[in-house]
């Protein structure tokens, strides 16, 4: 064989692997991002787009809006009354910023709005929980809730959601410091649980605002039909990435970061209901419960994950929706009665590969039980 004919059929097969390559990617949706039906378990609609890092998308009752915040400080109304509002204080650095926002279960007579933000004081990175009354797309009566939380650029968990109890449950990191999240003196690294006027309730099991301890970074809370209480909460990272969890949440329990992780075992610790395994990684953020399953976004997953509950609150099969469509997937909020989700992407967060019309929000339609 010549060596024109060699070079010829390196030139071939370079071509063909390149085809091959191309169709890939064009399959994968990853240059569009868009609204593209997926299948007949969902239908997706992007009802806003060129946002900047949203955290949380909620409905507003008794209408078809939206409201979002944005890490950088920015509560967006979404919707037939656009608006922004600046939330004061915010710091953006890293991972923290404005993240969760959740409404009073009596928001149409109190207009309570609450917001956890990361915020600077004294020269110490700390996160706080503000109370706002919202109403006429202003907000004002500003109050704190709870402050002092620890901060850093990462690992500053974000959710915060009322329980079926009524009471306000909020997550926290660890600000990369491991082991405060087994000291339940402090507040880092917990879900704790205080009143709607920040107090903490009789029956703690620290007598502080603490109610679960040994966590991580967790990003998402939600209550199954039967009010059993479930987390999601970032695993290890760098190098030695996965071990990300699915928890159920119990009052007084440790969840053993950073003693144990995936099936780990130890006297006193809980292991979790699913977890990732060492060489998958989730990076789990924002989630729901709807018609029997819980459903939860995956930043590094890229996916939206539907985890389905039996009767006795076990985790069954793991499924992947929208799997790399619309890249980082960060908010999970159920609306609807649980027949469709807000879904928030991620892909400006300096981890991502945005597109020009990123970040979203979509509305996902469920359409399997």
């Amino acid at each position: 064989m010549t060596k024109k004919s060699v070079l010829a059929l390196v030139i071939i097969a370079f071509l063909m692997l390149s085809l091959v390559y191309v169709l890939r990617y064009y399959q994968s949706g990853d240059t569009a991002r868009g609204p593209r039906q997926q299948s007949s378990e969902q239908s997706i609609e992007v009802i806003a787009e060129g946002l900047q890092v949203p955290w949380k998308a909620i409905q507003v009752p008794g209408t078809d809006d939206v409201l979002v915040t944005e890490r950088g400080g920015l509560l967006r109304r979404i919707g037939s009354q656009p608006a922004e509002l600046q939330i004061q204080r915010v710091s953006e650095a890293g991972e923290g910023g404005l993240l969760g926002v959740t409404l009073h279960p009596d928001f149409q007579d109190n207009r309570w709005l609450y917001v956890y933000f990361t915020s600077q004081n004294n020269g110490s990175t700390t996160n706080r929980v503000e109370r706002y009354v919202y109403e006429n797309d202003r907000l004002t009566d500003r109050t704190t809730i709870l402050d002092g939380i620890p901060g850093a650029t990462n690992h500053n968990g974000g959710a915060i959601e009322f329980g079926p109890d009524g009471l306000l449950y909020i997550a926290t990191g660890d600000a990369s410091e491991e082991d405060s999240a087994q000291d339940t003196s402090l507040l880092g690294g917990k879900i704790l649980r205080v009143t709607d006027e920040g107090e903490t309730p009789s029956d703690n099991p620290f007598s502080n605002a603490v109610y679960s301890y040994g966590h991580r970074n967790p990003q998402g809370m939600a209550w199954d039909d039967e009010g059993r209480m479930w987390a999601t909460e970032h695993g290890r990272s760098g190098l030695r990435s996965g071990y990300d969890e699915l928890n159920q949440i119990r009052k007084g329990a440790n969840y053993g970061w950073p003693v144990i992780q995936g099936d780990e075992v130890r006297q006193g610790m809980e292991r979790p209901a699913a977890h990732s395994g060492p060489s998958t990684t989730w990076a789990p953020s924002g989630l729901a419960y709807a018609n029997g399953s819980l459903y939860f976004a995956g930043l590094r997953g890229n996916a939206l994950y539907q985890a389905q509950l039996s009767s006795d609150g076990r985790v069954g099969e793991i499924k992947k929706h929208l799997d790399g469509e619309y890249g980082r997937l960060r908010g999970v909020t159920a609306i609807n009665e649980g027949d469709a989700l807000l879904v928030t992407t991620s892909n400006r967060d300096g981890r991502g590969s945005p597109s020009n019309r990123d970040d979203l929000i979509l509305l996902v339609n469920i359409n399997v039980k």
